[in-house]
């Protein structure tokens, strides 16, 4: 199999929709569907199901997209490293976030840039629902993100800011005419549902499932962008508690923000794969930790 075979391969195993993977490679259509069916003309067996409506991988396809991953993953990290070298650098550093407050961020990465030069530190948003999966893929080395998270598999840095908890509304919800609302509140309404893209215990810690009190908080709409998450808000389908700093960065006509009554702050921090700890992470948060925590 040749790189860009490998390659046209693993982003079909990964959007399962031949337009998506032709749009994203910058081929055609016929050209992805080529090289996948030489794919399963030299292995002697089918690597996807396909039908007018769906497309979903084999269990042998399932195989062979967990073993060439990695694999595709090494060539192109060992390729990028070596750019790096001779440019006299000493690695790449990727980080993905959540969040939009990137202005406030800012200090953070300066600092980062100014105490390692040699280092590569790249930035940039990344949407929520998929944020664990992209970290655990090695899309990014470092996920900034809400905290704490529990799972066995990821370490959690120092604390970069904490900050309260708001609730997003339309003008027009009937919470919108107080000047805050109780958590309790949220029980007469609902938040956004996730579908389960998130641990639940992770995208609980903004999006809680139960009041104070023990009540049932209900699911609206599903959303998987920050974008989805604030037409459900203006469409006065959803109550959503989100962090301070969206108040800040996103101000919109058909969005308004209410405080909490209850004393309700998130932290946010880095997020990384502990097998996959390396100089700049370390380095990184180092810097994240000599600034402290920002109240924001």
């Amino acid at each position: 199999m040749e790189l860009r075979e490998i390659e046209i391969f693993l982003t079909l195993a990964e959007e399962l929709h031949f337009g998506r993977t032709a749009d994203r490679l910058h081929l055609s259509q016929a050209r992805v569907s080529q090289a996948i069916k030489k794919h399963e003309r030299s292995i002697g067996a089918l690597l996807f199901h396909r039908t007018s409506r769906v497309v979903r991988l084999t269990p042998l396809g399932e195989r062979l997209r967990n073993d060439l991953r990695p694999l595709l993953r090494g060539i192109n990290e060992s390729t990028e490293r070596a750019r790096l070298i001779a440019s006299g650098r000493a690695g790449v550093l990727r980080v993905g976030t959540t969040a939009s407050n990137s202005l406030e961020l800012r200090p953070f990465w300066d600092a980062f840039r100014a105490e390692y030069p040699d280092w590569d530190l790249r930035v940039r948003y990344q949407p929520f629902s998929k944020a664990l999966d992209v970290l655990r893929r090695g899309d990014i080395d470092v996920f900034i993100g809400w905290l704490p998270v529990a799972e066995p598999d990821l370490t959690a840095g120092p604390v970069m800011f904490t900050e309260p908890m708001v609730v997003a509304l339309s003008p027009d919800h009937d919470l919108a005419a107080r000047d805050a609302v109780n958590l309790e509140d949220l029980a007469a309404f609902a938040v956004i549902d996730t579908a389960d893209s998130l641990p639940l215990d992770y995208i609980g810690v903004f999006n809680p499932f139960r009041t104070p009190r023990g009540r049932d908080i209900g699911r609206g709409p599903v959303a998987g962008d920050v974008e989805q998450v604030f037409d459900a808000i203006a469409s006065g389908e959803i109550a959503q508690p989100l962090s301070g700093h969206a108040a800040r960065y996103h101000l919109r006509p058909d969005v308004t923000y209410r405080p909490f009554r209850q004393d309700w702050t998130t932290s946010w921090g880095p997020i990384w794969r502990t097998e996959n700890e390396n100089a700049g992470i370390r380095a990184l948060a180092a810097v994240l930790s000599a600034l402290g925590p920002r109240a924001l």
